[in-house]
């Protein structure tokens, strides 16, 4: 992955909101033929991860990319990285703009932050999209996990040349916070957690997505769809045996956990579930 794969000439409308404490950037792409969408990134990106794909997604929909705590244009406050604390963010974001029950789709860590923000806040949110989000951390797989430990602020040094650092660099508030940022991802990320419970009590229809070579094996999403009562039986002729709740599950082919964000595939799979009726 190159900084380009990173960059759009879609321009979008910037812009911050503040609220729960913080000062939260985003940008609204596209209009608003459709239902919103709020779009949430990669841990160490930004709302840029998304831009080769940005186009196709607000062809139809009012899309709000967020910079989430500490990312991108949003500057750190003084508190923990945590989905829960960032999915109340996002809540009071929604609720800042008046949105109508936009459709939450998030990417890494922010598919953990979409996934608590309808977990926390179902009246607010339409439809969830979880891409290579992970929902217990003994998933992952345990070279991933051995990298993941040695994320910290030692570790800006060595990351230079990586598309993240000369991201942060070019559009944080204060560029001398990488390291912090990793630090507390670090912490972040060294915290052990299982979401079954949470994933079972899902009151809004979800899509989980997975590359076929992602951070996890396939066999974690067909798990945690199966948490949603997905594969459990034939579909039916009309559909009529699918999960109730209106979810889905789609392992995409030739997709890594690293170019997700990316790729024309994930956007077709997006667009077709948020714009099926009772996907």
């Amino acid at each position: 992955m190159t900084a380009t794969d990173w960059t759009t000439e879609v321009k979008g409308t910037g812009q911050y909101a503040d609220v729960n404490g913080i000062n939260l950037y985003y940008e609204t792409h596209g209009r608003a033929a459709l239902r919103p969408m709020i779009l949430l990134h990669g841990g160490l990106g930004s709302g840029e991860m998304f831009g080769p794909i940005l186009p196709a997604l607000a062809a139809n929909h009012q899309v709000i990319a967020v910079d989430l705590q500490g990312h991108g244009r949003t500057a750190d406050i003084d508190r923990p990285i945590d989905i829960r604390l960032m999915a109340d963010d996002i809540a009071a974001l929604i609720k800042h703009l008046g949105l109508e029950k936009p459709d939450v789709v998030g990417y890494s860590l922010g598919g953990g932050v979409a996934f608590q923000t309808a977990v926390r806040y179902p009246e607010l949110v339409g439809k969830l999209v979880m891409i290579s989000a992970n929902m217990s951390r003994n998933a992952i797989y345990p070279e991933m996990l051995a990298q993941q430990v040695q994320v910290g602020p030692e570790a800006a040094e060595f990351m230079k040349d990586t598309p993240m650092y000369k991201l942060y660099q070019r559009v944080a508030p204060r560029p001398e916070d990488f390291p912090r940022l990793l630090a507390k991802m670090g912490e972040s990320m060294a915290k052990d957690f299982d979401s079954s419970d949470e994933v079972r009590g899902l009151k809004v229809p979800t899509l989980i997505v997975a590359a076929d070579a992602d951070m996890a094996p396939p066999s974690h999403y067909v798990e945690v769809f199966g948490l949603l009562d997905g594969g459990k039986r034939d579909g039916g002729w009309m559909g009529e045996s699918r999960p109730a709740g209106g979810h889905a599950l789609a392992i995409l082919p030739g997709l890594t956990h690293y170019n997700m964000a990316s790729s024309p595939l994930v956007a077709a799979t997006v667009l077709n579930f948020l714009e099926t009726p009772n996907a």
